[in-house]
């Protein structure tokens, strides 16, 4: 593979590529607005700030990480791979419904072909919809006494 996977019809102009260390802020700031949109329930534990750094000096330098890019260069997706595990997988909330999560969750499986594993919120219905769909099993339900968030979660895995 080269890095990069092709646009698909229904993610219009969107490529799927490597992320660079350029992209952490625009990687970051996919993560914050989607976990605004999605989860506003949820109590973040870190700052704006705190947030970006781990970005740029976890995520994409320490994580095989993935940017779903559109055509002029605006980051609309990011995903990270840590190990076996998916562990980021977020859009830019105006961008979702149009496939680019479909097609993260087909490259991760591509990229991990013996299997994966995740964590979601509970209270992320959307989320835990979305990976059931895509063959991902609950496989452990927790308190979230072991999350920064304190947040009830659930493990989910998928084998081929």
């Amino acid at each position: 593979m080269n890095g990069e996977t092709g646009a698909g019809t229904q993610a219009g102009a969107v490529v799927l590529r490597r992320a660079a260390a350029a992209d952490a802020r625009a990687a970051a700031d996919v993560w914050l607005r989607s976990f605004t949109a999605a989860l506003p329930t949820v109590v973040r534990p870190h700052s704006d700030k705190e947030v970006r750094a781990y970005f740029r000096h976890v995520v994409v330098e320490r994580h095989e990480t993935w940017v779903a890019e559109e055509a002029g260069g605006a980051v609309v997706g990011v995903m990270a791979l840590e190990g076996g595990e998916l562990a980021q997988l977020y859009l830019a909330p105006e961008r979702r419904g149009r496939g680019i999560g479909d097609r993260f969750v087909a490259l991760a499986k591509e990229r991990r072909a013996g299997g994966l594993s995740l964590w979601t919120f509970q209270v992320n219905e959307p989320a835990r919809r979305f990976y059931e769909r895509h063959g991902f099993t609950p496989v452990q339900w927790t308190d979230g006494a072991r999350n920064e968030e304190r947040e009830p979660d659930v493990r989910y895995v998928w084998r081929p």
